[in-house]
């Protein structure tokens, strides 16, 4: 780091900076308190990279990252991996706080594209789509309306892979 570096982190699905050096005021600080604390306690800064680390990374830290270096943007993916035992229920969280009447809520299981649950809550609907993909997910997938939650019970093989919401 240089004399006169600003650097700020950014987790971007909320536009949050979640911490930032001033060399020059020789201020290092972690905000691990904000976006309900989902930081607290598990963000590192390194003082002399401004390499910021993660632990104990859960669903809730999974996005995009911005670090900002004067007027230069890097970008970054955070993927977070869920391992579930065969025959366990999983639930896949929005982490929405309430669901606003224009909102729309898709899930999508992406290894086939498939739309397989949606919340529309300016139409008052909710649809499970648990026929689709030769049936795997029947009788297997519960919404939430309130959260936006998707739980799949009693999961095998064949549910694994990629969800995406939006």
């Amino acid at each position: 780091m240089k004399d006169d570096d600003v650097i700020k982190w950014r987790f971007l699905a909320k536009n949050t900076v979640i911490a930032e050096i001033n060399v020059k005021a020789d201020r290092f600080t972690v905000y691990d308190d904000v976006l309900d604390g989902r930081f607290r306690d598990r963000l590192k800064l390194d003082k002399q990279t401004g390499s910021l680390t993660i632990t104990n990374t859960t669903i809730k830290h999974a996005g995009e990252y911005e670090l900002q270096i004067k007027y230069i943007m890097v970008y970054f993916s955070l993927t977070v991996i869920v391992s579930v035992m065969e025959g366990d229920s999983v639930t896949l969280n929005p982490d929405l706080t309430e669901i606003n009447y224009n909102d729309l809520i898709q899930w999508r299981f992406r290894n086939e594209n498939t739309l397989i649950a949606v919340i529309n809550k300016r139409a008052d609907s909710i649809a499970v789509y648990d026929d689709v993909l030769d049936g795997r997910f029947r009788d297997r997938l519960k919404l939430d309306k309130q959260t936006g939650s998707l739980t799949i019970t009693n999961t095998r093989m064949k549910h694994a892979g990629r969800y995406q919401l939006r």
